[in-house]
């Protein structure tokens, strides 16, 4: 261990006190900066430390004018520094005794060295931290449509080696030297894409390098549009996604707002159903470059082959973003849109159940003059992006050939009728929900009629470990304090809930609903951020209820396991 009077000596296996066997020999190898301090202070400062950590109660023997030092235990040879230190009887690793002196490399001289540490021993805060989230994802009914419990097998993936590589640029065209093997992966995760979203390779490619679901969205309008170059999506309130050209009277909320120019299409608020009649009139009037499908809280299929028509008659690209129904789409539980579409993104953590990531699928004949896989590629590096999370590739490849299993589309299916129970429960219970219903693996609920808000509702619940979101439906005036929540079923049937569970679970949300209308009414004049206060005080004059609501829920909830964890 080297070290000098500048940097007092550290022992890096020592981190408590050790009590060691009698008969236990501990050599240790010390090399002393003789330029920087005497070997006398040095020696003197190395017992100390030693025996500090070592023995504290104890004493150590030296001889003088000797370089070692003994004590009824262990012993201490100084010597001159050498290229490894043997350490027998190690306590770093347990081994016993041998014949054969096992070379360790020597820890460098300006003690600038460290310990590969468990994540507990280096950093107990983040360790806290994260034990304690496991705990909540345990014991809590997780209904957020946008999240899912990955598998042991993709986390492995996502926290190997994979995450040090540097690999910009594409698959045999690195910038970089060393990836071979990150070539292999990224080929393999392309090969698993196509096969698992059933595409013929000779007509469609795909990238699997988008960090997520807005970046690939981004990526495809800088491969195909000019700034300002006009685009339609689903409206925000009316269940689109902010990345789809969101702004408002006031303000361009969205980045694509911001650089293009957009116009919303919306649903026909009488039946919850997207207006394709209106669609058409705004698309023949604004010729949008871009119609975008897709949705963050839509519960039915989109009408691809009526899109495609109103695209072609505009002369406009057209792109489903599918993130939240990927995973139906490749179990052919929904409608596919890659029958109609030319562009394809979507994330991969949501019903496909992958790690963190996006990726955007695109024909590859040139469409409207423009040869997508060029510019699709050349949008995401060197673009908007730089080397790509090599790891996150790696835990993609690995859902991808689970996505292609007969236990996957038996999941997917699941997925889908254990929503449906949702909603029919939901109704039952006197709730409207946006479109009578669901096709997919969400519903959204109109809470209006109850004159309460879904940002009390989701606090109430969280309380209760419920855990869903707000949610704007048709009509709603503020995204911070929406009309609905919004359900989904991939989390909890990923840790094998039944339709028979999600019966109980839309009575647990009845529940809670309930003691949000009785909480609003003892605090009648208070603003979101009072009652939000009120509700989590010691003083709140509900909180029995709420927590004998948590104590049911947890009850049903730890009875099963959590995936990947």
């Amino acid at each position: 261990l080297a070290f000098s009077s500048h940097s007092p000596p550290h022992f890096p296996p020592f981190s408590h006190h050790h009590s060691l066997r009698p008969g236990l020999s501990l050599s240790l190898s010390l090399s002393v900066n003789m330029q920087a301090c005497g070997g006398a202070t040095a020696a003197a400062a190395a017992i100390g430390s030693v025996h500090q950590l070592l023995l504290p109660k104890t004493s150590i023997n030296t001889q003088k004018g000797s370089n070692h030092f003994s004590h009824n235990h262990f012993s201490i040879n100084f010597s001159k520094p050498s290229r490894f230190s043997f350490v027998s009887n190690s306590l770093v690793t347990g081994r016993p005794p041998s014949s054969v002196s096992v070379p360790a490399p020597e820890i460098g001289g300006d003690g600038s060295s460290f310990k590969d540490y468990g994540l507990g021993d280096a950093d107990p805060e983040v360790h806290d931290i994260i034990s304690k989230e496991k705990q909540r994802q345990f014991r809590s009914l997780e209904l957020i449509a946008s999240e899912n419990f990955t598998s042991r097998a993709v986390m492995e993936a996502v926290g190997s080696c994979l995450t040090n590589k540097y690999s910009e640029g594409l698959p045999g065209k690195r910038y970089y030297g060393g990836n071979e093997h990150i070539d292999e992966l990224e080929t393999l995760c392309q090969q698993r894409a196509l096969q698992a979203f059933h595409l013929d390779e000779q007509m469609w490619g795909v990238n699997v390098q988008p960090l997520s679901g807005s970046p690939a969205n981004f990526e495809v309008y800088t491969a195909i549009l000019k700034p300002h170059d006009r685009i339609m999506g689903l409206d925000l309130p009316h269940g689109g996604h902010l990345s789809h050209g969101f702004m408002t009277p006031k303000r361009r909320v969205s980045g694509t707002s911001i650089y293009f120019e957009s116009m919303p299409y919306r649903l026909d608020e009488s039946t919850g159903l997207v207006d394709y009649d209106m669609l058409e009139k705004t698309a023949t009037l604004f010729r949008p470059k871009l119609i975008i499908a897709g949705a963050s809280a839509y519960p039915r299929d989109f009408d691809y082959p009526r899109m495609r028509k109103i695209a072609d008659s505009v002369g406009a690209f057209l792109m489903m973003d599918m993130a939240h129904i990927s995973g139906l789409v490749a179990a052919s539980v929904v409608a596919d849109p890659f029958e109609y579409c030319d562009i394809v993104t979507t994330t991969t953590h949501k019903s496909l159940r992958g790690p963190r990531g996006g990726m955007i699928f695109y024909k590859k004949d040139p469409v409207l003059g423009v040869d997508l896989e060029t510019a699709i590629n050349n949008a995401v590096f060197p673009g908007l992006q730089g080397g790509p999370h090599n790891h996150t590739i790696g835990g993609l490849a690995v859902c991808l050939k689970f996505a292609q299993s007969p236990e996957f589309k038996a999941y997917q299916n699941n997925v889908v009728s254990n929503c449906r129970a949702l909603a029919s429960q939901l109704v039952g219970l006197g709730y409207k929900l946006v479109s009578g219903g669901s096709d997919n693996h969400l519903v959204l609920v109109d809470l209006r009629p109850l004159v309460v808000d879904g940002a009390r509702v989701e606090k109430i619940l969280d309380l209760a470990s419920i855990t869903l979101n707000k949610n704007s439906v048709p009509g709603d005036k503020s995204a911070l304090v929406p009309g609905g929540i919004r359900i989904g079923s991939p989390a909890m049937t990923t840790r094998g809930f039944t339709e028979k569970e999600f019966v109980a679970i839309a009575d647990f949300i009845h529940e809670g609903v309930q003691i949000t209308i009785e909480a609003t009414k003892l605090a009648p004049k208070a603003k979101l951020q009072e009652f939000l206060e009120f509700v989590a005080s010691p003083d709140f004059p509900l909180r029995d209820r709420i927590s004998d609501l948590q104590r049911r829920v947890e009850a049903l909830t730890t009875q099963f396991p959590l995936p990947g964890l």
